[in-house]
């Protein structure tokens, strides 16, 4: 069949090998490297088996392959300790754990500028990464350059000759394109797959329950990487946590991250019972530092509705998770270096260093962009703008990282603190691809986030 759309074409040209795993070999080794597992006797078929062409050859070998890796053990002298079980996980959090902040019905009132500013802090956030997700910073340097928006203060607008110059899709939602309404996208998707989880099967939610919902809500298409793989694998009914396993190369990149935010948002106070929910949900598609970044992304966000110390919020979210894993080391050396006096440039120096944006693993990695956020929130000084914006020049995962820094700092500073200059392009109003919920207004979604917190 003869495909005409361009966007369509593109999406297919681009991003849809997520389900061929014989494809992704190389993104299972690495994630087989940085998981500590003793797999380098495996990397010269790999290579040769990645180079064949696709069909049924490819494929048998790479399911043996993905057997062999999956039964290979951890090195020994691997240092990190990385369980993917609750009870396991919270036996290895740090003295730093965090207790619950206990909130009166006046409180949670209080609270309500907070909520609506975590919801237009990642609705926003995530608008102004969104256009230029893929892209690489050098030239998201160059094309904001080319508006006079270098360093970044404002949104990007399109330009399609500039987009095509530099070897970029023009085809992206910029600020001038979206009608006056925030266009629907997987890290807003998700929140609003928060609310409809709790309307419907309240608190106490298993994983199963989000497995369900996943299926119920919508198609395959808009979920993508570890959640794409989970979803083919719960509709041939491997149930969680297996689902999270089974030919997931992606299993500890940044999706599960980008899910947290609402269960922060109605545990106001409460690391633990948010970082718990968090659990649920990520562990149907994620393990390890997958799991990780949306338990420390929730715990933040808890804290966040009662503290204003930005390094308070991030030592609670870390609280939330082992203190011998990947994500604890990483996210606490930016935190040190704040603390130590270090600059803004600095800490980007030290993310570029350690994780290269141009490799596709490296580039949507759990660890890499919660370093991003962190460093984003704790050097944008409470400035909204400040701090979405330097999360976005980064490069990395854009959209993600925008939502989820300004989705934190929007529960610190509430919606009275992001200026309109962010908020008025979107007129309160946010297209999402979850069934009934196709439009929202940001408002009433911070109402129904105040009736779960009391609920």
């Amino acid at each position: 069949m003869e495909i005409n759309n361009p966007h369509w074409q593109y999406y297919l040209d681009h991003m849809g090998s997520w389900l061929d795993y014989a494809k992704e070999l190389p993104t299972e080794y690495r994630q087989c490297v940085f998981e500590g597992r003793d797999v380098e006797r495996y990397e010269t078929i790999l290579g040769e088996v990645s180079r064949l062409d696709p069909g049924e050859e490819k494929d048998i070998l790479a399911d043996g392959l993905y057997r062999a890796l999956e039964m290979s053990p951890l090195k020994a002298d691997y240092p990190y300790v990385e369980p993917s079980d609750l009870p396991s996980i919270q036996a290895a959090r740090p003295s730093s754990h965090r207790a619950a902040v206990k909130l009166s019905d006046a409180d949670i009132e209080a609270l309500r500028g907070r909520i609506k500013g975590a919801w237009y802090g990642r609705v926003c956030g995530c608008l102004l990464g969104k256009p230029v997700e893929g892209w690489r910073s050098w030239n998201i340097k160059k094309y904001a350059e080319s508006q006079g928006n270098w360093p970044l203060v404002r949104y990007l607008r399109k330009d399609s000759d500039t987009a095509k110059a530099l070897g970029q899709w023009d085809g992206g939602t910029f600020i001038d394109t979206i009608g006056g309404i925030a266009p629907s996208d997987d890290d807003t998707n998700y929140t609003v797959t928060g609310v409809k989880l709790i309307d419907r099967r309240g608190k106490g939610f298993t994983p199963d329950d989000v497995a369900f919902e996943w299926l119920y809500n919508a198609g395959i298409w808009p979920y993508c990487t570890a959640e794409r793989v989970a979803y083919r694998n719960l509709i041939a009914g491997i149930k969680p946590p297996e689902s999270a396993m089974y030919h997931n190369p992606y299993r500890e990149y940044i999706g599960a991250q980008i899910r947290g935010d609402y269960f922060g948002y109605i545990n106001p106070g409460d690391p633990a019972a948010a970082a718990d929910m968090a659990w649920r949900d990520a562990s149907i598609s994620h393990i390890k530092n997958g799991i990780y970044g949306e338990m420390f992304i929730a715990a933040a966000l808890a804290r966040a509705a009662v503290s204003d110390d930005i390094a308070d919020v991030i030592e609670t979210g870390l609280g939330e998770v082992p203190e011998k894993s990947r994500l604890y080391h990483e996210v606490k050396d930016i935190l040190d270096m704040y603390k130590a006096g270090k600059t803004s440039d600095d800490a980007s120096a030290l993310i570029h260093s350690r994780y290269d944006e141009s490799v596709g693993f490296d580039w949507c990695y759990t660890v890499s962009n919660a370093m991003i956020v962190a460093a984003a929130l704790l050097w944008g000084e409470k400035d909204y703008g400040r701090t979405v914006c330097w999360a976005v020049m980064q490069g990395f995962d854009t959209d993600c990282n925008g939502a989820t820094a300004g989705s934190i700092l929007g529960m610190m500073i509430g919606d009275s603190g992001i200026p309109d200059e962010w908020t008025a392009p979107i007129g309160g109003q946010l297209r999402t691809d979850i069934g009934g919920y196709q439009l929202v207004s940001v408002d009433q979604m911070a109402e129904k986030t105040i009736e779960h917190i009391k609920a």
